[in-house]
């Protein structure tokens, strides 16, 4: 049987830390996880269920290359903010966040070809949900800063001198 620690504080959570650290390390993260989503929705984009006659082809034909790449800006200002605000608050796994939004973008892209300005719109949808995922964050850490302060008097009772 597995023993659960007595204190919470001696839970050491992974996936919900603050990250600081240098720059270098910072952007790193934000090319390798842009890089994993993209990369993914591409993969995903040429996989097949079933026999062509029975569905539809994986990616629409056409020019894939503008996709790759609007989705990897997307990607790298996604990662940034979430970045951003994982080196100040806790963030619950900010990589599951970017990850996910740019392969379903990418996926949604090279399978159905959209116009720019379709684009721009699963680009607006994505960049939200990140914006809300970070909210989120900082709604959590600032609840948790007001928990640990001490509770003040009430005003009505006057309070000694």
């Amino acid at each position: 049987m597995m023993d659960l620690p007595e204190d919470p504080a001696d839970i050491d959570d992974e996936d919900a830390r603050v990250r600081p650290g240098p720059f270098r390390r910072h952007a790193l993260w934000v090319v390798a996880v842009t890089a994993a989503g993209v990369t993914l929705g591409w993969v995903g984009a040429l996989f097949r269920i079933g026999p062509e006659e029975f569905g539809l082809p994986p990616a629409a034909p056409g020019a894939l290359w503008p996709y790759l790449l609007a989705w990897t800006v997307i990607g790298v200002a996604s990662a940034a903010l979430l970045r951003c605000v994982a080196a100040r608050v806790p963030v619950y796994e900010p990589e599951s966040a970017v990850i996910g939004v740019v392969m379903i973008g990418t996926r949604l892209s090279l399978g159905w070809r959209p116009e720019p300005l379709e684009v721009a719109g699963l680009a607006a949808v994505g960049l939200l949900l990140v914006a809300v995922w970070c909210a989120v964050a900082w709604r959590g850490a600032s609840v948790v800063r007001r928990s640990g302060e001490a509770p003040r008097p009430p005003r009505d009772t006057p309070t000694a001198a």
